[in-house]
């Protein structure tokens, strides 16, 4: 029985971590089509370009939202199950799509954000719930671990991209990733959902949760969706550069995740690490548009992933600690914040640039340190809520 236990708890951790590889993969392929699908024979503008991620984001929002009631009628992995097949056909449309080099590509991306964004709020809502539950002893470790192998994915997936281009067609990522989505779905789990909490108030508490990640997810997206085209468009720079900006942006933040997650707490307090985060991100803001060079704009983004490395991680690791009996319903509620807020970042930005430049945007941008660090303060205080209440 103990034998059996400890295989399915390695199963578990293997379907949870390989999922969060192959969804955070998946996550930055748009943006690492960004110079492809604004260069000819596709020539999509910024707009239109944007347009791409509204999907998305909609489908991510309700997809989150819905995480809470899906996992009262199919329990946590089938949750779990649910988002992984939506995964597997978006990057079924995905490689559909390599194959058509014309403007007709465009209602196929189209399809495939929506679907990828609704797998990708239900699989990311069910394997943060996971990593709390199968690590319960070290809950901010594992989920931030969790969310820096996402990182890693984001920060491998352009350079995979870019070298299928070469050889052949961007299409053999996205099949790869077609794989990788089967067999995770065939992978057993051990269900991890709590009885009756579903009947369990949520408390108002978790709004202060919810709006440190949308804020933070704003500038995310601003960064990350953005990278490819701000160095290789807005600043003119060769289209290596930019696809280097986006890559190591997302390395940056997954180092830093790791880094972070090994410091031990009786070393340095995690909360300083969140205080920090904060007034990083703002600090990012503010040089981006100053700088010219490619080396330069480069290394400014792996300074924007250092900074954003931790800021959400440790806000979803705090929600789920002060709400132990409904981690996924919590999940659920950040993850769909998580996409408001990559909605106005990525898609938003793409009308704002018919008003002010990109450079001026980013500018603005830099206020956000002050709600980041005033929502730092209040979310790493004691739990506000006990847990028999929670």
């Amino acid at each position: 029985m103990l034998e059996k236990t400890v295989a399915t708890k390695k199963s578990a951790i293997i379907a949870i971590y390989g999922g969060g590889f192959l969804v955070g993969a998946a996550f930055v392929f748009l943006p690492s089509l960004g110079k492809i699908l604004r260069d000819p024979p596709y020539s999509l503008s910024s707009s239109i370009y944007g347009l791409l991620y509204f999907p998305e984001i909609v489908g991510a929002i309700l997809s989150a939202l819905s995480a809470g009631f899906l996992q009262d009628h199919f329990k946590s992995k089938g949750v779990f199950r649910i988002g992984i097949f939506f995964n597997t056909i978006a990057m079924i449309l995905l490689s559909i799509a390599s194959f058509i080099h014309s403007s007709s590509i465009y209602p196929f991306l189209l399809f495939e954000t929506l679907f990828y964004g609704i797998g990708f709020g239900l699989t990311l809502a069910a394997i943060n719930h996971y990593a709390a539950f199968l690590f319960p002893d070290t809950q901010t470790k594992a989920v931030t671990i969790l969310n820096a192998l996402i990182g890693g994915a984001t920060a491998v997936s352009p350079i995979i991209l870019g070298f299928a281009q070469s050889l052949f067609s961007w299409g053999i990522w996205s099949i790869i990733l077609l794989i990788g989505f089967v067999l995770v779905f065939f992978i057993p789990l051990p269900q991890a959902q709590i009885k009756n909490s579903h009947k369990l108030p949520l408390r108002l508490n978790i709004i202060p949760f919810m709006l440190a990640v949308l804020i933070y997810a704003i500038c995310e997206g601003s960064f990350g969706s953005w990278a490819n085209v701000y160095v290789s468009i807005n600043k003119g720079q060769q289209a290596y550069y930019g696809i280097l900006s986006l890559s190591l942006f997302w390395a940056s933040m997954t180092v830093f995740r790791f880094i972070i997650a090994l410091v031990p707490k009786r070393l340095v307090p995690h909360k300083y690490f969140y205080f920090a985060s904060a007034i990083s991100i703002g600090l990012c803001f503010l040089i981006l548009p100053a700088l010219n060079s490619a080396l330069a704009l480069v290394l400014a983004f792996v300074f924007a992933g250092a900074a954003c490395s931790i800021y959400y991680p440790f806000s979803m690791s705090y929600g789920l600690i002060n709400y132990p009996q409904q981690q996924t319903k919590v999940a659920g509620l950040m993850v769909a914040a998580l996409m408001v807020g990559e909605g106005i970042g990525s898609f938003g930005l793409g009308p704002l640039q018919n008003i002010l430049p990109l450079e001026k945007i980013y500018l603005f941008s830099a206020l956000w340190a002050i709600p980041l660090f005033i929502l730092a303060l209040k979310l790493s205080r004691k739990p506000v809520t006990k847990q028999k209440l929670a």
